[in-house]
């Protein structure tokens, strides 16, 4: 198993209509897909209020480049995604990092 560590840093005050897509219909679509998500974070306390964190598990890289590459072009998705930033962008940018888990991990 791998994981994918992806952050969203949003436009400022954007962060809720990011949150609103992932819950409303990001979610509903990785579940079509087959993607599984391994959680999401907002910063508490830190540098930015306006960024998003989430996890992603994948059984490797092929799993991941088939299914979110089908995800990307899934016309509901390019739908919803275009109905939702109407009033304008909501993300300012994107980095996403592909982890392995060690040995020791209790995340395998």
């Amino acid at each position: 198993m791998i994981y994918e560590t992806r952050v969203y840093r949003c436009l400022p005050g954007r962060l809720p209509a990011l949150l609103k897509r992932f819950e409303n219909t990001t979610l509903k679509l990785w579940e079509k897909h087959g993607i599984k998500q391994a959680g999401f974070w907002t910063t508490v306390i830190g540098e930015s209020s306006q960024t998003l964190y989430y996890m992603l598990a994948w059984d490797s890289l092929a799993d991941r480049e088939k299914k979110w590459n089908a995800f990307g072009v899934d016309p509901e998705w390019l739908a919803a995604r275009a109905k939702t930033e109407e009033a304008g962008p909501i993300v300012a940018n994107v980095k996403n990092f592909i982890l392995g888990p060690t040995p020791y991990s209790s995340v395998q």
